[in-house]
């Protein structure tokens, strides 16, 4: 089973350093990250995605969740394949 989970972070220049915090306190939990934003040389879009691949240890997946969830304008989403 693979455990991937979609954030979206939006304002992410005012949101990123708290959800980098939180990804860095479960960072043992996380196999793979993965951070997606729109830029052009003019601009940087406000809207940001991050993609994880998580370890299979459910008590560390709720935990981070539960923490992402709990910022104002982020939105994290479990997904098991």
């Amino acid at each position: 089973m693979f455990y991937i989970m979609a954030i979206k972070i939006t304002p992410r220049n005012k949101i990123a350093p708290k959800v980098q915090e939180i990804l860095t306190k479960y960072g043992c939990t996380i196999k793979v990250r993965l951070g997606l934003h729109e830029a052009t040389a003019d601009a940087c879009s406000q809207k940001g995605l991050i993609l994880l691949e998580l370890l299979d240890n459910q008590e560390e997946i709720s935990a981070l969740k539960e923490d992402l969830n709990s910022l104002e304008g982020v939105s994290a989403k479990l997904i098991e394949i």
